[in-house]
């Protein structure tokens, strides 16, 4: 008995040019290199020029994806772009890259679940392909955090930074088994009693501003670990995989803290965590797609791999996805 799969055709990213190291942010605000090393893993982060919009770096991801796909932007029927920082409020950021890519058929909106967004997106995007609905998706995650920064809050100015990565889905009859190559398998959470200890103090509706972000990083890190690990055992669960058959895991580059923490608890080992959070620090619902991409681009995820993804955000919302490249 066959099963459609949503299979990953290709990926791409993007990055703005602007470098920010640890070392200049020392020189505006009372912190260190080391001091942000220690506690983070981050090293530098790359920061969106002025006049440079989250739908600019959602395009070039979209175009890489699309090059490595080898597949014609005509093809795609659906746009699933998930940021918490849009060019406006309104429309979608989506359709800026529908249109820039010269799609004027299918249907594209965005998402928001802040660092989850992209495996909720994957998620969503990953439902309309099997249903039948949709036949070629790409799926975005793109961010301009630098733009929600308070920059004199050395508790999270240090720890943001801008990009875009993207995949093209496309849905495909698969054996039904689970060698079967594409999304396996996705679990979504979400719980609003945390609000508070992540998420931004503006809003249309609140304060007519954009507002910042304000995190109580303590008790983040307190709930991080149990919370990924619980979609993860989910994963397991629902496959009958384990931690030693997973070939890559590519968690959301928040902390390298959290993610060693995640891996050990697991029992994955070390060799197989993709990290990139000290090139490109904690870009939101960017991170995965971006390490993704480094992954796929050095040699590391190839085909027929079993790549385990997972993220935790402001809601909080948390999720995770198996995916057989």
């Amino acid at each position: 008995m066959t099963a459609k799969r949503s299979v990953v055709l290709g990926c791409g990213s993007y990055l703005p040019r602007k470098v920010l190291t640890n070392a200049e942010l020392a020189d505006r605000i009372d912190t260190s290199d080391e001091w942000i090393v220690q506690r983070t893993g981050i090293r530098q982060r790359h920061i969106a020029a002025d006049g440079e919009f989250t739908s600019h770096l959602a395009i070039n991801a979209a175009r890489a994806a699309l090059d490595h796909a080898g597949i014609d932007a005509q093809q795609i029927d659906l746009i699933v772009l998930a940021t918490s920082t849009p060019d406006n409020t309104f429309p979608a950021t989506a359709v800026a890259v529908q249109h820039a890519l010269g799609i004027n058929h299918g249907v594209a909106f965005d998402l928001q679940a802040v660092c989850s967004g992209f495996i909720f997106a994957l998620a969503t995007a990953d439902n309309f392909l099997r249903s039948g609905s949709h036949k070629r998706a790409l799926v975005i995650g793109a961010e301009t955090f630098s733009r929600i920064l308070d920059w004199s809050d050395r508790g999270t100015c240090v720890l943001f930074g801008d990009g875009a990565g993207a995949v093209v889905l496309e849905a495909q009859d698969q054996p039904g088994k689970p060698t079967d190559r594409g999304i396996l398998t996705t679990h979504l959470r979400s719980d609003g009693r945390h609000k508070s200890k992540l998420f931004v103090d503006g809003g249309p509706s609140s304060t007519q501003t954009v507002g910042h972000l304000r995190m109580e990083g303590r008790e983040v890190f307190k709930h991080a670990v149990g919370m990924i690990t619980d979609v993860i055992v989910d994963a397991f669960n629902a496959t009958g995989a384990s931690a030693e058959e997973i070939d890559w895991f590519v968690p959301h580059q928040a902390n390298k803290r959290i993610i060693d923490a995640s891996a050990h608890k697991l029992h994955i080992a070390p060799q197989k965590v993709v990290l990139t959070v000290d090139l490109h620090g904690n870009t939101s619902a960017a991170s995965i797609p971006l390490a993704l991409n480094v992954a796929v681009k050095d040699g590391r995820v190839k085909k027929g791999d079993l790549v385990l993804l997972e993220a935790m955000g402001g809601g909080f919302t948390w999720g995770s996805a198996l995916v057989r490249w």
